[in-house]
C-alpha cells in the first residue's frame, strides 16, 4: 500500500487541489438548490467571471492576488443579487422554468465573455512568490496547488461552521424547514434567501479567482464546471455542506488519479461513480438532515 500511495503521489494529491476547487464551487450551488430551492444553472458562469477577474487584475503579486479576490467576491455578490431578483418571480413555476432562464444567462454571459477576451482558454499564473515547485516525499509539486489546498480547508471550515454551527446557519435551516414560522417571528425571509444565494455565488466567484491558475478561463469552462458541480451535488447530497466537501474530493480523485489509472475507461468513470452512489445512496454520501 505504501510503494503504491508513494508511485501516485501526486496522482493522490492533484486529486484533492481539485476536489477542493470543486467544493468551493459546488458548495453555493448545493446549498442555493438544496436549502432555497432554487436551481441556478448559471453558476458555472460564475466561476468563470472570477477566473476572468484573476486574468484581469493579477498582475504577479500577493496584492494583486489579494485585489482579485476582493473583486472577485463582490462580484459574486452582485451576480447572486441578480440572479435573486430574476428567479424570484419563477419560485412558484417549478424548476424548469428556473432552469431555461438561468441557462439563458449563461449563454449570454458567455458570449460576451467570448467577445471581451477571445475564444481561446487563458492562462493564468499564480504570484511569483508561489510559482515553482516544492519537494512532496521525494517528488516534486506545484507550490501554488499546495497553498491552494491549504487555503480552500480553510474555506470549507469556515464554510461548515456558519452554515453547521452559528446562529445564522440556524436560521437559514429553519426558514427551509418552516418558513412561516420563521416570518411569524418578524424575519423577512427574502434577506435570508438573498443572503444565501449572494454567499453561495460569492464563494463560486472566489473559487474561480483561485481556480484560474489550475482551471484557466476560457469558452467552455463554464459548461464544464456546471457538470461537474451537479454531479458533486448529486453525488454529495442537496444542501449538505459535508455532503459537498464528500463528493467533490471523490469526483477529485475520479477525475485524476482513476482517469490516471485506467484510462480506457475514462468517458465512463464519472458518470459510473455517480450511478453507483446513486444505487447505494439515493440521497447522497452526506444528505442533508432539513431535506431529508
Amino acid at each position: 500500500m505504501a510503494g503504491w500511495l508513494d508511485g501516485h503521489l501526486v496522482g493522490v494529491v492533484d486529486g484533492i487541489a481539485f476536489g477542493l476547487l470543486l467544493f468551493t464551487i459546488a458548495v453555493g450551488l448545493s446549498l442555493v438548490f438544496g436549502m432555497m430551492d432554487v436551481l441556478n444553472l448559471a453558476h458555472g458562469t460564475l466561476y468563470l467571471a472570477g477566473a476572468y477577474t484573476a486574468y484581469a487584475l493579477s498582475d504577479g503579486t500577493l496584492p494583486g492576488l489579494l485585489l482579485a479576490l476582493a473583486a472577485g467576491a463582490l462580484v459574486g455578490v452582485l451576480g447572486g443579487a441578480v440572479l435573486t431578483l430574476l428567479t424570484q418571480p419563477l419560485a412558484r413555476r417549478g424548476h424548469l422554468d428556473q432552469a431555461v432562464l438561468t441557462l439563458g444567462i449563461t449563454f449570454i454571459v458567455a458570449d460576451l465573455f467570448a467577445a471581451a477576451f477571445g475564444g481561446e482558454v487563458l492562462p493564468t499564473d499564480p504570484p511569483t512568490p508561489l510559482r515553482g515547485t516544492v519537494d512532496l516525499l521525494g517528488h516534486t509539486y506545484p507550490t501554488y496547488r499546495l497553498v491552494f489546498i491549504a487555503v480552500a480547508a480553510c474555506l470549507a471550515v469556515l464554510v461548515h461552521l456558519l452554515f453547521e454551527r452559528s446562529s445564522l446557519g440556524a436560521l437559514v435551516r429553519a426558514t427551509v424547514a418552516d418558513r412561516d414560522m420563521v416570518r411569524a417571528q418578524g424575519v423577512d425571509i427574502r434577506k435570508v434567501l438573498y443572503g444565501v444565494f449572494a454567499l453561495g455565488a460569492a464563494l463560486a466567484t472566489v473559487g474561480g479567482v483561485l481556480g484560474a491558475p489550475i482551471l484557466g478561463p476560457g469558452p467552455g469552462v463554464d459548461e464544464s464546471v456546471l457538470v461537474l458541480s451537479l454531479v458533486v451535488v448529486v453525488v454529495g447530497g442537496l444542501g449538505s455542506v459535508r455532503g459537498a466537501l464528500a463528493g467533490a474530493l471523490l469526483v477529485g480523485q475520479v477525475q485524476t488519479l482513476g482517469v490516471a489509472l485506467l484510462p480506457q475507461y475514462a468517458p465512463f468513470l464519472l458518470f459510473g461513480t455517480m450511478l453507483l452512489v446513486l444505487v447505494v445512496r439515493p440521497h447522497g454520501l452526506v444528505p442533508s438532515a432539513v431535506r431529508t
